[in-house]
């Protein structure tokens, strides 16, 4: 899969447009076994990571990464659609290869409750599937489209439901072709004042 898929260089990517700086905080939802969130955390040391899974089992291999890499990571059980974060407690927010797995209501639900935790001007960093912008991914799409929940994402509505939950400043910084479709990275901001 890793030969595939630029798993490695979409994560570094995803990194390098939030500009974390010291001590900002910093959630990865829908962390999985952590690769993304340890990344983050090595990327700035001083930053403060937090990772939320629903999957105890995958949070523990998370938590023996963090341990061998000799990081401070904060794991949670939990669900995305359902944060256990208080407003206004992020500086970013990381959603990777996620969105995809969920109904379009539970899409729309992780991306308000992302908007709620984030600080007034924090950071919303996503990397699904996206839009085909040439023949040979909208060829894959024609199959990948009805596998999971990603249609809604090749039809672009994902900057909608973004937009929807109240960023602003939503731009697609970077696309992928991969085997199995376009893949999209993108980021908005919450505005300063409601």
């Amino acid at each position: 899969m890793r030969r595939l898929f630029p798993e490695a260089a979409l994560k570094t990517a995803l990194i390098a447009q939030a500009r974390i700086q010291f001590g900002q905080d910093v959630l990865d939802v829908g962390c999985g076994t952590g690769t993304l969130t340890l990344m983050i955390k090595q990327s700035q040391p001083d930053a403060g990571v937090s990772g939320l899974d629903m999957d105890p089992q995958i949070l523990d291999i998370a938590r023996r990464k963090a341990e061998q890499a000799g990081e401070i990571i904060i794991l949670q059980q939990g669900t995305a659609t359902s944060l256990p974060y208080p407003d206004k407690n992020f500086d970013h927010v990381f959603v990777s290869l996620m969105l995809h797995h969920l109904t379009r209501q539970d899409k729309q639900q992780v991306l308000r409750e992302a908007f709620r935790v984030l600080k007034p001007g924090g950071e919303l960093h996503v990397a699904d599937f996206g839009k085909p912008h040439d023949s040979v991914m909208w060829l894959i799409s024609l199959v990948m489209r009805w596998i999971e929940e990603i249609h809604d994402n090749i039809l672009d509505l994902l900057q909608v439901f973004i937009a929807d939950a109240g960023f602003h400043s939503i731009e697609e910084t970077t696309r992928y072709r991969t085997v199995v479709g376009a893949v999209a990275l993108y980021r908005a901001c919450k505005p300063m004042r409601n």
